[in-house]
Formats: structure tokens, sequence, C-alpha cells
């Protein structure tokens, strides 16, 4: 180290670098989220069914106002949101237990990842289905029929942490 060098110049640099490490490791994981909420969008159709979904596997038994509260979304888009998800399998619910009286409020939880993906597995497989096969429905200008053709299969398997296959399926 020679008289000119300020050790403090060091420490500066380091703490810069350290800042600028730190705020691209928030960017990606603030892009990974995003690309998280827009795959889930189009599974469930909306990103507020999504973000609503994503809510309840980070906090399970949650009431309409906590999801509303932990969400930002207005707590009658929550409501509404939820009975459909409810309806479709998405969420379960159940009452609230509670030793006062009044109101019991509905407390939701979300199905697993992997659970959300085999209900929507049927579907993506009959539109392939429809799509490979398109010329069985249309009439096939081929002098082969194509009816003997295998159908799609999609085959969705749960993986714990360490990628090893699940045995509670």
């Amino acid at each position: 180290m020679s008289a000119d060098d300020d050790p403090d110049d060091e420490t500066e640099e380091t703490g810069d670098v350290r800042e600028r490490i730190e705020q691209e490791a928030d960017r990606a994981v603030e892009q990974f989220d995003e690309g998280i909420v827009d795959l889930l969008a189009w599974l469930l159709d909306t990103e507020t069914r999504a973000r609503i979904y994503v809510s309840l596997r980070q906090n399970p038994e949650s009431t309409s106002d906590e999801i509303s509260e932990a969400t930002g979304l207005y707590p009658s888009t929550v409501r509404e949101a939820l009975a459909a998800l409810h309806e479709e399998g998405t969420v379960t619910r159940q009452k609230r237990e509670s030793d006062g009286a009044g109101n019991n409020p509905y407390e939701y939880s979300a199905i697993s990842p992997s659970e959300l993906v085999n209900t929507v597995v049927g579907d993506i497989q009959s539109e392939l289905n429809t799509v490979f096969n398109l010329d069985d429905h249309l009439g096939s200008d081929d002098d082969e029929p194509l009816s003997g053709d295998e159908p799609v299969t999609i085959s969705v398997e749960d993986a714990d942490e360490d990628g090893d296959e699940d045995d509670d399926t």
C-alpha cells in the first residue's frame, strides 16, 4: 500500500460493489416473481387469481380480508375470485374456529402447484389431440387415415426439494 492509497477509498468501493450486487439480485428476484405470476395468470386465467393463489400459498388458512390486505386487491374482487377458485377446486375453504360469538369467516388455502398443473393437463391434452388430429375432423387429403395415431399424453410428477420424486402422490 502506497502513501497515496486511502483505506477509506477501498471501503467505499467495496460498499459500492456490494450495493450494486444487492440491487441486481433484487431485480432478478423481482423478474422471477413476475415470471411466476405471468405463468400462474396463464394457468388461472387472470393476474388477480394468480396473485390470490400466490398469497394463499404463502399464507394458508387466510380469510378474504387477510388476502385483500396482503395482495392490495379490493375485498369484493378477492371474494368474487375466491368463489370462482373454490368452485373450480383450486382453493379449499373451511370455517375459522372462534371462541367468541359472532361471524366465523371462511379461511382459504390453495392446492399445491403440482395439483394445479394436473387440473389443466387434461384440458391441454384434449386441445393438443384436437390439433394433432385435425385432419381426422376435417377430412384428410392423404390416402392413409390418421385415426390410428396415438393420442397426446402428458404426465406430471411431484418432486421434493432435492428433485427426487415425491412418494406422497
